[in-house]
Parts: C-alpha cells; sequence; structure tokens
C-alpha cells in the first residue's frame, strides 16, 4: 500500500510541476481531483478519512476572499485603479514603480490571483495606448502580487493555510514579513529596469491603437466602498477581534451577496472553484502520505545526531594526532 501511495503522490506533484500529464487531457485541478480520486479507490484513505483531511477553516477563508475580491472586481475597482495609474504623468521606470507598490498592497488584502486576472487585460491595452511596451509592466505585475501577497496571512492560499494551521497572529507575521516583502519588491524593480535598458517604446511594427477586446467595467463607487468598507472590517478584526478568521470572513462574504444590485451568480461565478477543489484534492493525497508514516520517519531521520555524532568522533580522533593539536585549529 505504501508503494502504491508514493507513486499517486509522485505523478500527482510531477502533474502539478508541470501542468499536466502525458497522454491527458488534465490540468492541475483535474491532477488533484484524480489523485484524490485514486486515494480512496485504492483504499489509502477512506472517505470519512477524506473528508476530515480537508481543512474546512482554510478552504472558507479563501471562498470568502474570493467572494470580497469579485465585489470588487464587479464594481470596476481594478479597472479604475488601472486606468488611473496608467495615466500618471510619469517615466515608464516610475510608472513601474508605482504599479508594483499598488499591485503588491491589493494582492496583500485581496486574492493575488484576482489581482492579476482583472488587472492584466486593462494594463496591456493603457500600455498600448501609450505606445509603451506591456511586457516590463506584466513581469512586474506578475512579481508584485506573488511578491505582496507574502506580506499577509491572507494574501494567498499558502499563506491561509500556514496562518490557519499554526494560529498564527495575522498583526505579527505582517510585522515579521514586511521588511523582506519590501525588499523582494524593491529588487523586482531593480531587476526589471535593468533588463529593459531604456527600452520602453513599443517597436515600429508592433500595434499602436489597441481596442479593447474585453468589456470595460465602469466605476461604480457604492459597490467599490462596500467592498473597501467590508475588507477594512475583516482586517480590523483579524489585528483585533479574538473570533475564528474563517468565521468572521465568511460573514463578510455573506453581507456582501445580500445585495439588491449584484445578483449572486455573477459575484459566484467569479469565484474560483477550481482552485478551491485543487487544494481539497491535494488535503486528500498529502493525508495519505501522512498515514504511511514515511514523512516523519523522513524528519526524524534528518533531526537525529547521527551526522553530527560522527563528525565529533572525526574531531576527537583527529585531536589525538601529531603534537596533540587539533587539525580543525588550524581551520
Amino acid at each position: 500500500m505504501t508503494a502504491t501511495v508514493l507513486v499517486i503522490f509522485g505523478l500527482v506533484y510531477l502533474g502539478m510541476i508541470l501542468g499536466g500529464l502525458p497522454f491527458l487531457q488534465l490540468d492541475r485541478t483535474g491532477i488533484a481531483l484524480l489523485g484524490a480520486i485514486a486515494m480512496i479507490a485504492t483504499e489509502a484513505v477512506t472517505v470519512e478519512q477524506a473528508a476530515r483531511s480537508i481543512d474546512l477553516p482554510t478552504v472558507l477563508l479563501l471562498f470568502a476572499f474570493m467572494v470580497v475580491s469579485a465585489q470588487m472586481r464587479l464594481g470596476g475597482f481594478y479597472d479604475w485603479i488601472t486606468l488611473r495609474l496608467s495615466a500618471l504623468p510619469v517615466t515608464p521606470a516610475t510608472l513601474l514603480g508605482v504599479l508594483i507598490a499598488v499591485v503588491a498592497l491589493l494582492s496583500a488584502v485581496f486574492s493575488n490571483d484576482i489581482v492579476c486576472l482583472a488587472i492584466a487585460p486593462v494594463l496591456v491595452d493603457a500600455c498600448m495606448r501609450r505606445k509603451l511596451d506591456p511586457i516590463p509592466f506584466l513581469l512586474g505585475l506578475a512579481c508584485a502580487a506573488n511578491i505582496g501577497s507574502a506580506a499577509t496571512l491572507i494574501g494567498n492560499p499558502q499563506n491561509m493555510l500556514i496562518g490557519q494551521t499554526l494560529h498564527l497572529s495575522f498583526g505579527a507575521y505582517a510585522v515579521e514579513a514586511a521588511a523582506p516583502v519590501l525588499v523582494g519588491l524593491v529588487l523586482t524593480w531593480v531587476v526589471i529596469v535593468i533588463c529593459v535598458r531604456g527600452r520602453w517604446q513599443l517597436t515600429s511594427g508592433a500595434l499602436l491603437e489597441a481596442q479593447p477586446e474585453f468589456e470595460m467595467q465602469a466605476l461604480n463607487r457604492w459597490q467599490t466602498a462596500k467592498g473597501l468598507g467590508i475588507a477594512l472590517v475583516i482586517l480590523l478584526s483579524f489585528l483585533f477581534a479574538p473570533w475564528p478568521r474563517e468565521v468572521v470572513a465568511l460573514t463578510a462574504a455573506g453581507v456582501l451577496l445580500m445585495s439588491r444590485r449584484l445578483h449572486s451568480s455573477r459575484m459566484l461565478g467569479l469565484v474560483d472553484w477550481e482552485l478551491l477543489v485543487l487544494f481539497m484534492g491535494l488535503f486528500v493525497v498529502n493525508d495519505a502520505l501522512q498515514r504511511t508514516g514515511l514523512p516523519a520517519q523522513l524528519v526524524l531521520w534528518a533531526a537525529s545526531p547521527t551526522s553530527s555524532s560522527s563528525t565529533q568522533q572525526r574531531v576527537a580522533a583527529s585531536s589525538s594526532t601529531g603534537n596533540g593539536t587539533p587539525e580543525s585549529a588550524c581551520l
């Protein structure tokens, strides 16, 4: 059974790395789901064990912030802020820096993948209209979204899982993460600027007059204000209230769904259900591996003092040679 679990686990994570498996029309979500099904079918875990392996608070927290991000997207906030940024009368290098800072801030509060999906098409169109090469700005968007999301325990699904599992303090984590995140953002700007080497403009053969191929969402001030207000309440609750984070976020999502203007089907249609299924599938696959005992044995082996003891024995043996001076003293 252990060999079967290892094979399934290896294939699942190979598919995660490659984005698919040969001869099969599967994406990462399909691979994770199929891996979970295989674990249950081979009786590596029972249906009840699979259900218990899913960290429901993490899934609920992720779902709730997808609803909040959907509110911001339907309110036209992402389109509006991207257009405002692109219209700033600054140099391309400065524009890139402002974009990186704003995207990082948004990704620290809202789901980073939603930020990328919402901003990218508007950013490309805005760059084309300014006759700027969109590639450096898209690189800045992608890097800033990932780095900025590491600043809080709600910026990305991985941080949500870590924070929920270890019961980390929201404020304390943000303080600890601030410095490396800032350094990462500065390095991102420096590297992109160096690589571009002043070649910000589109080449003569590029299309200068771009027509947007997407429906621009007009800014709805009330819906945007409601989304920002709910997000602020969530952050303050995480910082100062003792309530469970998933309960606070889920309640906030429920409040947003009770709208007279935005139909719930539109908001739920923007929820990344595939990402939720991917996480649930990986929970089951990882739990099956844990039940083999191999991860625990690997940790014990890595933490065992065997290697350090053998090193001490070699040092002691070397100290008894020559004139009584250990060779390590010469290092």
